[in-house]
């Protein structure tokens, strides 16, 4: 199972194993308080990407499919295969630092995680 949280949210006991998956360590956050297992920054948008996007909702579905663009990078299937394959062990909860819980990164990755563990399954 596939969640999503915001880092700055307080860590839940059924969060599982909690992966960063943005490019940039969140803002004003300390490693122990951000409670993860681990970081994934190259599974994160471009420097590019995230500027363009600017987290403006009207700009959502454009980034959307740009950020797809950017994730069929072979090496980047292969992470992405990989947390489809943990997902299927136990709860993996993707942590991202936008404020928009709707607009970001994660939300991408949670939807092209869950097809790759549906298509496996």
């Amino acid at each position: 199972m596939i969640r999503i949280k915001r880092v700055y949210d307080a860590p839940g006991k059924d969060d599982g194993e909690r992966i960063l998956v943005d490019r940039l360590w969140p803002r004003g956050m300390t490693r122990e308080g951000a409670h993860i297992d681990s970081w994934i920054k190259e599974i994160g948008p471009s420097t590019e990407l995230r500027k363009w996007f600017g987290h403006d909702p009207a700009r959502w579905d454009e980034f959307q499919k740009r950020y797809e663009r950017e994730l069929n990078d072979p090496e980047r299937q292969s992470v992405l295969r990989d947390l489809a394959a943990r997902s299927r062990r136990g709860v993996v909860t993707l942590v991202f630092g936008a404020r928009d819980e709707l607009h970001n990164n994660a939300m991408v990755l949670k939807h092209l995680i869950d097809g790759i563990a549906r298509r496996v399954a």
